[in-house]
């Protein structure tokens, strides 16, 4: 394990949402109550800045506020202090959230709906038509290679059939920025190695903006272009580390294991 020695070596400071990107943070704390009233300093002064159309992994040790970060970049959450920018416009004062999709640790599917409707789910809370909603689930469907297992429920399908639905349903909205909080930890290595490869398909062909969350260091190398490293409670950035390697990346290789070793160094 690192020392809590948080380093200057971080991304560009997102100085007043005028750096260039699809995200920027500036100086973002937060902190929740406790049952003795005192406040848990949960995130502390986090500077990030992700350029639009890359793959951005956050990575820590458990509660080093990982999903907390991730939520506030979302909306769910609202900083106690500090900004998050969309393209230069504050998040108070931003207004296309459905450019915006998220992808959870648990599927979320709903058992009583099929693969397909479960996927068009997404796009009912507008007034699309229907015979539009279903040829979009059926196309994201299609994207992630479960075109033909539409007509089935979630329990016909294995875990990482659940997740590549899970994954359509965040792509039906056709997103600009797509968030990830460890949609790939409860599969099999096997099976979390074929999401790796599928989801960097999808990147090439959609060219969306990609955060995502994961305390497994080799999945952030093999698919981030940039590592955030978070310091233990409160989060701080200890380092952001760029990783410059050619696609597809094979974590057993010379240079992986390299980057591979340096992050875990880091946590």
């Amino acid at each position: 394990m690192a020392d809590d020695t948080v380093t200057s070596a971080r991304s560009p400071v997102a100085d007043d949402c005028n750096v260039a990107g699809a995200i920027s943070l500036n100086a973002i704390s937060k902190w929740f109550d406790t049952p003795d009233g005192e406040p848990l300093t949960v995130l502390q002064n986090i500077d990030l800045a992700v350029p639009a159309h890359s793959i951005f992994a956050i990575l820590g040790a458990s509660g080093c506020g990982k999903s907390t970060l991730l939520n506030i970049i979302s909306g769910i959450l609202t900083p106690d202090r500090g900004n998050v920018c969309f393209g230069g416009v504050r998040a108070r004062d931003f207004t296309e959230w459905r450019s915006i999709s998220y992808m959870f640790q648990e599927d979320r599917l709903l058992p009583w709906r099929t693969a397909l409707a479960n996927v068009e789910f997404s796009l009912e809370a507008g007034d699309m038509p229907r015979a539009e909603r279903r040829a979009r689930a059926r196309e994201a469907l299609t994207l992630v290679e479960l075109a033909e297992f539409e007509e089935a429920f979630p329990h016909q399908l294995s875990g990482g059939m659940r997740s590549r639905v899970a994954l359509a349903r965040s792509l039906v909205t056709e997103p600009a920025i797509l968030l990830m909080d460890e949609p790939f930890s409860r599969l099999d290595a096997q099976t979390r190695a074929q999401m790796h490869d599928e989801l960097l398909q999808i990147h090439a062909m959609k060219h969306m903006t990609i955060v995502f969350v994961t305390h497994d260091v080799e999945e952030a190398v093999v698919l981030a272009d940039e590592v955030v490293v978070l310091a233990p409670r409160p989060g701080r950035v200890r380092e952001s580390v760029p990783i410059e390697c050619a696609r597809p990346r094979d974590p057993t290789d010379s240079k992986s294991i390299q980057y591979i070793q340096r992050l875990r160094a880091l946590i």
